[in-house]
């Protein structure tokens, strides 16, 4: 299968970035091996918009339906590798067509394997899981650094040294904070729209005649909207919030791994 933008890592950084990507046309796939560090969290309180703070299992729960609205998918694997495809295939080995002719995941930019045997093509990478690396080993041009922990060498709009690949968050090493993960995820999901050609100006939901009336073009990534659309689509935020916090999220508290019982 192919994928314009392949996300590994079902976290905060990773669920902004494949927001943003899907949400202006890109076709993302968010591959989630599990283990947010949000699910050992015992209460969120420094997110903005959330005052009193937010169940962190829910807050989690909400980005991903965020995401999939936005039109990603989401897929719980584990991603075992990513391999630079050449103009013949994957680096080394020739590479192939798909079986029934058509162009397979070799005709893009990467090649991905996951441990359920799944072989992927993506033009776009995005690394966000935590500090996990394994499957980056046969990118060359990766830079890893070990500060106690490791991370990924990457610019403030997360490119790394490979043209195509993204490191986001917290293996980015930006500071271990939610916010902080959410907003770097967004920035490198618009880079890559950037980086694609993609035209985008900002992603803004303004009033009728914002930019219309003032003889001004909407911008790509823009739209305007009238006062009937803007109260039905608040309702239905509003509908969809109450729902959401209803009831406590289901999902227990994690502890650190090495606290669990045997």
């Amino acid at each position: 299968m192919e994928y314009d933008v392949l996300v590994v890592g079902g976290g905060v950084a990773g669920l902004s970035a494949g927001t943003f990507t899907a949400r202006h046309g890109l076709e993302t796939l968010v591959c989630d091996a599990g283990g947010s560090l949000l699910r050992r969290n015992a209460h969120l309180e420094n997110v903005p918009g959330f005052p009193a703070g937010v169940n962190s299992r829910q807050f989690l729960a909400l980005l991903g339906e965020q995401a999939e609205n936005a039109g990603a998918e989401r897929r719980e694997t584990r991603v075992t590798t990513v391999q630079p495809t050449t103009e013949d295939g994957p680096e080394g080995d020739g590479g192939s067509d798909g079986d029934d002719g058509s162009d397979g995941p070799d005709r893009r930019r990467f090649r991905i394997e996951t441990i359920d045997g799944d072989r992927l093509g993506a033009d776009y990478v995005v690394a966000a899981t935590k500090n996990a690396t394994g499957y980056l080993e046969e990118v060359d041009g990766v830079d890893l650094l070990d500060r106690g922990k490791t991370f990924v060498d990457a610019d403030e709009r997360g490119r790394t040294g490979v043209d195509g690949l993204y490191a986001a968050g917290r293996l980015a090493r930006k500071p271990h904070q939610a916010a902080v993960a959410a907003g770097h995820g967004a920035e490198v999901g618009v880079t890559i729209l950037e980086d694609d050609d993609r035209p985008f100006y900002h992603d803004w939901v303004a009033p009728e005649g914002y930019f219309s009336d003032r003889d001004r073009p909407i911008p790509p990534g823009c739209e305007e909207i009238g006062e009937a659309e803007r109260r039905e689509r608040e309702a239905a935020s509003l509908e969809a919030m109450r729902d959401r916090f209803a009831e406590s999220h289901p999902d227990d508290q994690e502890t650190h791994p090495s606290l669990r019982e045997e």
